[in-house]
């Protein structure tokens, strides 16, 4: 972007909506990003700090007098200045305590949407941080306080989920002011393993921690709170989702809750994953399409390919799909699709083999016209000339999917010239006529369900390799998933515990034993977190598995079904000792 765009305005009736606009340049961006938001009194500099942070002189509005410039939440997308392939988001907020504006609920809307999108939040504040600015803050992180994690009800069972709460810890009182940023400076964490719990491992923490030489550079006599969460989206598409989410949310008057944002973006981001996928297959499958009609297991092995790479391109981009239930979708519509490709692919094989079969038929359509087999020996010339189509057209199509069911109908259609040939020919005996009649079409049959029992063994075997494929495929991401909790769980506590060592370091006992209880707290909450991701994960395996195992279960009742047609066919042909025609 070479400047900022509005993301979150105030419409007419005065509330708060999503400019269609500022998605749009959004969904444009394919990748992870950090959120930086800043958020404090109209007319501190908010504006030019993130303009800096951009590596601009001018990009966000600045005003010239006393009045707020900026107005509702303005976007900037940037190169990250140290990630590669990373995209830094700048959020400029309208400023908080503008007594003009006349709603007071404003700038807590204002205040918590920042909260809600950012990786990064910002307070920037006038002049050094003393207790009247940590109080200033508290003042607005308490108003933040109707931001829900979880919803509850008088069913739930088990400890309660603490409310999401940004709130600095106040600081303690002593004898002397403090007069250095480091002395009073304070962060607080949204509860990391509930929401790691709750947003999935995929999220990851991403902080981008303002240098503090930077920001004495830029206000000598301001200085800013910078609270690194882990909730922030990891795309640029979350992002978009949540902001409008939560815009609603907040619209409609109703409070904010993580977990329902989660669960709406979860289905969002887990239903655009499945049309992903789904086009990731139909592409490469409609141009195989173009080489129809071809061998099963060639189309099976392209089928095989395919189907990894739309389930890689679902798990990507999926979210939170703890039940399995899109991978599911993904599963059954693929299949679906397999199964149409696999039709057209017959209805190819089949034009091929009945334009073939009339190509090598016409000069025996000729004799029947003729009436060349209408005498005495003829039946037996009818048969020479039709073994001989037969070989012609075994040997040119012994790679059809469809060549012996096309077979069969055909021979099927010539036993109308073959009895009336029969009951004409004075040579042969009546016991030889009702022998011959009975071994009609017999054999073709018999080949017809051998090469569909073979095309279904065929489609087992692909079946199961893709399965196996779909829970390596799984494996993998839970894996990179619960990586990411850990490297995540080590992040936070070694922030808690700096933060513990500079309350010691400052005399602050009492503070920092309450460090080590939350972080106590934080390792039972991360051990059931990755405890719980784990069963999950173990039920999305039994359930993909069984769905598997239902699948295979039907296609052996198929295949036993197909066998027990078969040797009884084989069985009548062995008693009447006879082969085609």
């Amino acid at each position: 972007m070479d400047k900022p765009v509005c993301l979150i305005d105030t419409a007419s009736d005065g509330k708060l909506c999503v400019q269609g606009s500022a998605l749009q340049v959004l969904e444009q961006i394919q990748q992870p990003v950090v959120v930086v938001a800043v958020v404090g009194l109209y007319r501190t500099g908010k504006s030019y700090l993130m303009n800096r942070l951009a590596g601009k002189q001018t990009g966000f509005a600045l005003g010239s007098t006393i009045e707020s410039k900026t107005k509702g939440i303005w976007m900037w997308c940037v190169p990250h200045p140290t990630k590669a392939a990373t995209t830094l988001v700048l959020l400029d907020t309208e400023g908080l305590g503008d007594v003009d504006k006349g709603d007071s609920k404003h700038d807590t809307n204002i205040f918590c949407l920042a909260v809600l999108l950012s990786s990064t939040l910002v307070y920037n504040s006038r002049g050094t941080i003393d207790n009247r600015a940590v109080e200033e803050l508290q003042a607005r992180a308490e108003s933040a306080e109707q931001v829900e994690l979880r919803t509850t009800t008088a069913e739930q069972t088990g400890p309660e989920i603490p409310t999401v709460e940004q709130k600095p810890t106040r600081v303690e009182k002593s004898k002397q002011e403090p007069t250095r940023v480091e002395q009073t400076e304070q962060k607080t964490y949204m509860p990391t393993a509930c929401c790691s719990s709750l947003l999935g491992t995929s999220k990851k923490v991403m902080e981008y921690n303002l240098p503090r030489e930077c920001i004495q550079k830029f206000f000598p006599s301001r200085t800013c709170f910078t609270f690194p969460f882990p909730t922030a989206p990891e795309n640029v598409s979350l992002l978009g989702h949540l902001a409008k989410t939560y815009v609603d949310t907040i619209s409609s008057g109703a409070v904010p809750c993580l977990e329902n944002a989660v669960i709406a973006m979860a289905m969002i981001e887990n239903q655009a994953a499945v049309k992903e996928g789904l086009e990731v297959y139909q592409s490469g499958m409609e141009k195989l399409k173009n080489s129809f009609p071809l061998e099963l297991k060639v189309v099976s092995s392209e089928h095989q390919r395919l189907s990894s790479m739309a389930t890689q391109t679902f798990m990507t981009r999926s979210f939170r799909d703890t039940d399995g239930k899109h991978l599911k979708s993904l599963e059954e519509k693929v299949n679906e699709l397999f199964d149409g490709y696999l039709g057209q692919n017959e209805q190819a094989s089949k034009k091929r083999c009945e334009d073939l079969l009339s190509s090598l038929s016409a000069t025996m359509t000729e004799k029947l016209k003729q009436g060349v087999y209408a005498k005495s020996g003829g039946y037996d010339l009818f048969c020479k000339d039709l073994e001989d189509i037969v070989k012609k057209y075994n040997s040119q199509t012994n790679k059809e999917v469809k060549a012996e069911a096309v077979l069969k109908v055909f021979l099927k259609q010539k036993t109308v010239d073959s009895k009336a040939i029969l009951q004409a020919d004075k040579k042969l005996t009546e016991k030889e006529k009702k022998i011959k009649e009975k071994a009609i079409l017999l054999e073709q049959e018999i080949k017809a369900k051998e090469e569909a029992q073979r095309q279904l063994l065929e489609k087992m075997e692909a079946e199961r390799q893709s399965n196996e494929e779909r829970m390596r495929q799984m494996k993998e991401k839970m894996d990179e998933e619960m990586r990411l909790q850990r490297e995540e769980a080590e992040r936070a506590m070694d922030s808690k515990l700096r933060e513990q060592a500079a309350l010691l370091e400052k005399g602050f006992q009492e503070k920092a034993d309450r460090m080590s209880q939350e972080m106590e707290a934080f390792k039972r909450q991360n051990t059931e977190a990755e405890s719980n991701r784990a069963r999950e994960f173990a039920e999305l395996l039994e359930n993909s598995n069984k769905r598997h195992e239902e699948s295979m279960a039907m296609m052996m009742q198929q295949h036993r079904e197909q066998m027990k047609a078969l040797q009884q066919q084989m069985s009548a042909r062995c008693s009447g000792g006879c082969c085609i025609l």
